[in-house]
């Protein structure tokens, strides 16, 4: 439904099943290589593989409300543009600004990653990264495989 642009009501309706049965999928903006692709207007990951969607992901990002951390004033944004992956950690981490754990967070830019979490909402509701379950994360670590230098598009 969030990949059809339906409204997200949990069932199995015509609309739905009209979807599902077209295939609908979205078109990743990438042609080469293997990258990261976040929409944050639906709401999902996209792993990529020479321009073919290889999995899509549910995703929550910033939600675009201020918040404070360390006493400072800041806007739950998750950047848009390209990026790369630059720091992994494969373990809980906690964040530096005192925001929670983080699951196996891969970095794209600055203090924002990808993410697992055990809250993975269907609309933005982050700080700013970009949560996924944390079994999506595992499979981006363990099965597909996303090394630093990875490239990573967060768009609209």
């Amino acid at each position: 439904q969030k990949v059809a642009g339906l409204t997200r009501d949990g069932s199995v309706g015509p609309a739905t099943r009209a979807a599902l049965e077209a295939g609908v999928r979205p078109t990743p903006r990438t042609t080469t290589g293997r990258v990261i692709e976040i929409d944050l207007d639906r709401q999902v990951l996209l792993a990529v593989d020479d321009g073919v969607v290889t999995r899509i992901v549910n995703a929550s990002s910033g939600n675009g409300e201020t918040y404070t951390a360390l006493g400072r004033q800041l806007r739950a944004t998750t950047p848009t543009g390209s990026f790369e992956l630059f720091r992994q950690i494969d373990a809980m981490h906690e964040s530096t600004l005192e925001l929670g754990s983080m699951y196996r967070p891969k970095y794209f830019h600055h203090g924002w990653a990808v993410h697992g979490s055990a809250s993975v909402p269907p609309w933005p509701a982050s700080h700013g990264c970009v949560r996924v379950s944390n079994a999506a994360m595992n499979w981006i670590w363990d099965t597909w495989g996303a090394p630093l230098g990875t490239t990573v598009l967060v768009h609209r």
